[in-house]
């Protein structure tokens, strides 16, 4: 069921990569964080426990294969993954590729930026354009990974 005062039932959320019936993967977009990228459950629900537990499995699968393209693909130092649903209260899935000279890290990229040194603002922007001319490279992965079946 749709609500209408969701944006992410009104909106793909970002730019769509992939869907099928039940969820879509989204680029989010983010110009601090290529890559950041987002799975979304079609449906409006806002919690794993409303799903059963063969939809949790089919999403986490699909979270999961993202992650692992996004470790392959994008070779981060680490890989967050989040689901919140404060803000929108629609489940979705963020998963982050993060490396040791980014902006925020080791913090949340939701956290306020820390003080940076030039040499710090330097390394993290070259970090941020060589991952972004990554992009259609990881995008095209994802894709292939996510046409593959889900395992039953």
């Amino acid at each position: 069921m749709r609500q209408a005062d969701c944006p992410l039932c009104l909106t793909p959320g970002g730019t769509l990569l992939w869907q099928n019936e039940q969820v879509r993967v989204i680029d989010a977009n983010d110009l601090v964080y290529p890559g950041f990228t987002r799975v979304v459950w079609q449906e409006h629900v806002a919690e794993m426990t409303d799903l059963s537990l063969e939809q949790q499995r089919a999403l986490m699968e699909i979270v999961l294969r993202v992650e692992r393209v996004q470790r392959t693909s994008l070779r981060p130092d680490k890989i967050n993954l989040a689901a919140f649903g404060n803000q929108v209260p629609h489940l979705h899935w963020h998963i982050i590729a993060r490396w040791a000279d980014d902006a925020h890290f080791p913090q949340p990229v939701w956290a306020t930026l820390p003080p940076a040194t030039p040499q710090a603002g330097a390394a993290h922007e070259a970090r941020r354009a060589q991952t972004q001319r990554s992009m259609p490279d990881y995008h095209r992965a994802l894709r292939a990974e996510l046409e593959r079946p889900l395992q039953r």
